[in-house]
């Protein structure tokens, strides 16, 4: 064992002040939210449980937060902070997608998103876009035929002739 004392790890001291600063305001507007009434057993009450779940959140993250205090963190909060915003890339794409599903239409956005995902995890090969796009297709048909999910048609398909706009619009 190393003669060391732990060190929290960088991120860990934002994130859990950020969990803290959260529930903190969650228990602030418990009393809005949830109310006692005057007749009941406390166990009972529409506000108990949630008020012990937010309790609990703000106790255990007050003493988590009180104990990465007394450790020093290791440098490189900079970095952990960037990776977490990383991930905002994927919100984006999402929006994108959103966006896309009806201008292009259902079918088309889901097969291009799929295929654009993939070549930005870094997939080049033919094999791997191929089903990719085969995996676009497949959610659709699954969503539309199977599952019955109604998704408005893409105002691209007005431009397909009546027979086949019919179609897509009801299939894809």
């Amino acid at each position: 064992m190393s003669a060391e004392p732990n060190k929290a790890k960088p991120g860990e001291m934002l994130f859990v002040g950020l969990l803290f600063v959260a529930s903190a305001f969650l228990l602030s507007q418990i009393g809005e939210q949830a109310k006692f009434s005057a007749k009941g057993k406390l166990f009972a009450q529409p506000a108990f449980w949630p008020g012990v779940g937010v309790i609990g959140m703000v106790g255990f993250t007050g003493l988590h937060l009180l104990t990465h205090m007394r450790q020093r963190a290791k440098a490189g909060l900079g970095n952990e902070v960037v990776i977490w915003l990383r991930a905002l890339e994927f919100v984006g794409w999402f929006m994108v997608y959103v966006v896309l599903v009806p201008r292009l239409g259902y079918l088309p956005s889901t097969v291009l998103f799929t295929f654009l995902l993939a070549l930005r995890m870094g997939y080049r090969g033919p094999a791997m876009l191929g089903w990719a796009a085969a995996s676009g297709v497949a959610i659709v048909v699954i969503f539309k035929t199977l599952l019955g999910v109604k998704i408005p048609g893409g105002a691209l398909y007005e431009y397909l002739p009546d027979g086949l706009r019919n179609f897509m619009i009801l299939n894809f």
